[in-house]
C-alpha cells in the first residue's frame, strides 16, 4: 500500500505544479474578469489538486511512511540527519504553506472589489504557492531527492 500511495502522490505532484504555473500565469495575464474566468478556474484546480495531495501526503505521513515513522520516534535525533528533517519538516511544512496560501488566495480573491484586485490576490497567492511546492519537492539533485517520475 505504501508504494502504491507514494507512486500516485509523486505523479499528483506534477499535476499541482502545472495547475500552480497555470492559476500564477493566468492572473499574471489577467484575462477573464468574470466569475468563472481563467484565473479562478486554474486556481481552484490548484486548490483541488493540492487538497489530494495533502490527504495523500498525510497518509504518507502518519501511516504509511517508514521514513517518517522513524523521525517521529525521536524528533530530536531526526532534526539531525538531514533526510530525516526534510521528510520529517522541511517537505510537510512548504506543502502545508501551499495549501494555506491557495485557500487564503482564493478567500481573499473572493472577497476582493474589484477584478484587478481579485486577480492581484490570486497572483501573489497562487505564486507564493507555487514557490513553495517548488522549494519542499525532493527534486533529483538534492540528497534526498527522488525520481522525477517513478512507476
Amino acid at each position: 500500500m505504501y508504494t502504491t500511495v507514494l507512486i500516485i502522490h509523486s505523479w499528483v505532484r506534477w499535476i499541482a505544479l502545472v495547475a500552480g504555473v497555470g492559476a500564477t500565469m493566468a492572473a499574471l495575464r489577467g484575462k477573464g474578469d468574470a466569475a468563472g474566468s481563467g484565473t479562478e478556474r486554474w486556481s481552484l484546480f490548484l486548490m483541488m489538486a493540492l487538497d489530494i495531495q495533502m490527504l495523500l501526503g498525510l497518509l504518507l505521513y502518519l501511516v504509511l511512511s517508514p521514513i517518517t515513522k522513524e523521525a517521529l520516534k525521536d524528533f530530536v535525533v531526526a532534526m539531525r540527519n538531514p533526510q530525516l528533517r526534510f521528510w520529517g519538516v522541511e517537505h510537510a511544512t512548504m506543502m502545508f504553506a501551499a495549501v494555506i496560501l491557495v485557500h487564503v488566495g482564493r478567500v481573499l480573491a473572493r472577497k476582493a472589489p474589484t477584478a484587478d484586485a481579485k486577480r492581484s490576490r490570486l497572483l501573489v497567492c497562487c505564486g507564493l504557492a507555487t514557490f513553495a511546492m517548488l522549494l519542499g519537492m525532493p527534486w533529483p539533485f538534492m540528497a534526498t531527492g527522488r525520481p522525477l517520475f517513478k512507476f
